[in-house]
């Protein structure tokens, strides 16, 4: 199900250090690698009609509704808030979310332990300072949540119940329905939403770009966004959306691969957006690689279900087919262990064995536990034909989650004036290199709001958007899977260099399919283009196995490394920089190479 790199190498690859060449910033640019070009917008009519918002929202899932919501209680009830999905308002990620949502509740726990297994799990690349104010804030976001209606399942006492998974080490992760958390959640706050007439939601709304502005003293900046309606209302096609401040709630970028946990809107339309626009991505080599998805065969493609690792935190067991645990030694939590630790496990137990999948085994928490606390999942293994109550359950790992994207503060900031990111979108410094299980709902909640609450103190001001010029283009839909198939062979769960190298011509060849037919399946294979190329570019440029960044050709972590991969495009090309962690996130670095020397020339060997 899970494919990887055709042929691993023996042969490792020189292992250049880092550059140590640094700006005044603490940035060290690195040597650009020859890749596939990419447009700076894409093809679309001239907007046919014009509205203006305080704040614009696009993404309806946690991050995007609470933002929304959280805007209007905050600014006042004569601010105006639209939020636009690409489907309707409760088809994104956060329904498929079957875990939790992990906060410090429980007696005996602390908000030092919860930080330690973040920062653990993060594998030294997250931001000390976002992680606290994570889980220093996100019990009262948890209650806020309660608040809006979100039926939280309960112990004897009436307190919440809470449960463990991988990487915690204490029971601290609240569930609905028993493994439908983010459906319930999702369920909640669309009512909340729904119920407050000043937010306008606009459905079946593709956002294309993000209308470039300047600051009085020239800073690039946002003002607004196009779209495309796509279904019935008064404004259809093309149109603008001015707003004093865009938010980027769009999720994840699942689609680039051929097996996903992620549903098909998953294009990854916000991060190609903000990258088209000139916003810095940061991490985004870090793709989480959920461990145990329902395994189909292996001419399963698309959304698969998977196997939520609850199921190994309520006792369930890794075996492999011939029935014997294998995480045991391999990390003191055994199957609990952080994703990343798990998901290299199971591929090294099928390497071992041959085979495309290992298995769960859950039949000693008996059937009772099956229907109340895994409804879903129980019902997903029989509709293809396995009872976990009597059979194992087949799984491999697919990819599920994305730990980088735009570049914030702790305040949701980007870069770019008057655009702001939260959720899985994001890149706040929580995940650092892994995400820890059950942070990603939290994270969404906790920086939404505090993205409503800078606003509130300071909204910017409605910005002419200037004349866009920028290069525009789209590539042919019918590259798509190609691209998913190149993305999951050469730059999945396990890379090395003469992968990436052939993923990297790959992406070059289907780049050059392009199309004068703008529509749906176009913007969308574009957008998938733009996001691919970043990861490979990214993953390129990591020599070393960090979080869930794993090299067979440099199977190490190497301090050298630790720090932040920035990467911003620059004509139709991308620049990567390597940036501290803990260093304050800088608005307004400039793209270029010219002030740091020659001594970069060197870094990663000759450019590929």
């Amino acid at each position: 199900m899970l494919p990887t790199t055709a042929a691993l190498d023996d042969e490792r690859a020189d292992r250049t250090p880092p550059p140590q060449v640094v700006d005044p910033a603490g940035a060290a640019l690195l040597p650009r690698l020859a890749g596939p070009p990419l447009p700076r917008r894409l093809v679309s009519e001239a907007p046919g009609w014009v509205r203006e918002v305080d704040v614009v929202v696009v993404g309806s899932g946690v991050a995007g509704l609470t933002a929304a919501l959280e805007c209007r209680e905050r600014m006042g009830p004569d601010s105006r808030v639209m939020v636009v999905t690409k489907d309707v308002v409760a088809a994104g990620s956060t329904r498929w979310a079957q875990g939790g949502i992990a906060s410090v509740q429980a007696e005996g726990d602390s908000v030092a332990e919860h930080v330690t297994d973040t920062l653990v799990a993060g594998a030294g690349l997250c931001e000390p300072a976002a992680v606290d104010v994570l889980v220093r804030e996100g019990p009262a976001e948890v209650a806020t949540l309660v608040e809006r209606g979100t039926l939280f399942d309960l112990d004897a006492a009436g307190a919440l119940a809470l449960t463990r998974e991988g990487g915690h080490h204490r029971n601290r992760i609240a569930h609905a329905g028993g493994d439908a958390t983010g459906a319930e959640i999702e369920r909640a706050l669309v009512a909340s939403v729904k119920s407050d007439p000043g937010v306008e939601i606009v459905e079946q709304a593709l956002v294309l770009d993000l209308l470039p502005a300047r600051t009085e003293d020239g800073a690039p900046a946002v003002a607004g966004v196009t779209l495309h309606v796509l279904g019935e209302g008064t404004r259809q096609g093309v149109g603008a959306v001015r707003a004093r401040a865009v938010v980027l709630a769009t999720g994840g970028i699942g689609q680039i691969y051929a097996v996903t946990t992620n549903p098909p809107v998953s294009t990854g339309d916000g991060l190609a957006a903000a990258l088209r626009a000139g916003a810095r991505l940061r991490d985004v080599e870090f793709i989480q690689f959920h461990p145990t998805v329902l395994f189909l065969g292996t001419g399963a493609r698309g959304q698969l279900p998977l196997v939520s690792e609850a199921v190994r935190g309520e006792g369930g067991l890794l075996v492999n087919s011939a029935g014997e645990r294998f995480m045991v030694g391999q990390h003191e939590l055994a199957e609990l262990a952080p994703r990343d630790v798990v998901a290299k496990g199971i591929m090294k137990e099928m390497a071992r064995e041959g085979t495309d999948h290992v298995y769960v085994d859950g039949r000693m928490l008996g059937e009772e536990t099956w229907r109340v606390r895994f409804p879903t999942i129980l019902h997903s293994c029989r509709r293809a034909g396995i009872d976990p109550v009597s059979d194992l359950i087949p799984v491999a790992p697919a990819a599920h989650y994305f730990c980088g994207g735009v570049e914030t503060d702790l305040d949701g900031a980007t870069n770019l004036a008057g655009l702001y990111a939260c959720g899985e979108v994001a890149s706040s410094g929580v995940h650092g290199a892994n995400r820890l299980a059950s942070n990603s709902l939290l994270e969404g909640l906790v920086f939404a709001a505090r993205i409503a609450g800078s606003l509130a103190r300071d909204l910017p001001p409605l910005r002419t958007p200037l004349d866009d010029d920028r290069p525009a283009w789209l590539v042919d839909p019918a590259v798509v899977p190609a691209l998913q198939r190149t993305m999951s062979r050469d730059c999945g769960g396990l890379r090395n260099a003469n992968g990436l190298d052939r993923a990297a011509g790959g992406l070059d060849r289907l780049s050059r399919r392009r199309t004068d037919e703008a529509g749906l399946a176009a913007w969308e294979a574009t957008n998938l283009l733009c996001v691919a190329v970043a990861v490979l570019s990214s993953a390129r440029q990591r020599e070393e196995s960090r979080g869930a960044h794993w090299r067979d050709d440099f199977g190490e972590r190497r301090d050298s490394w630790q720090r932040h991969l920035v990467v911003q495009a620059e004509d139709d090309q991308l620049v990567h920089r390597l940036t501290p962690v803990g260093a304050e996130t800088v608005r307004d670095q400039t793209v270029g190479d010219e002030t740091l020397g020659e001594e970069m020339s060197t870094m990663n060997g000759s450019a590929r």
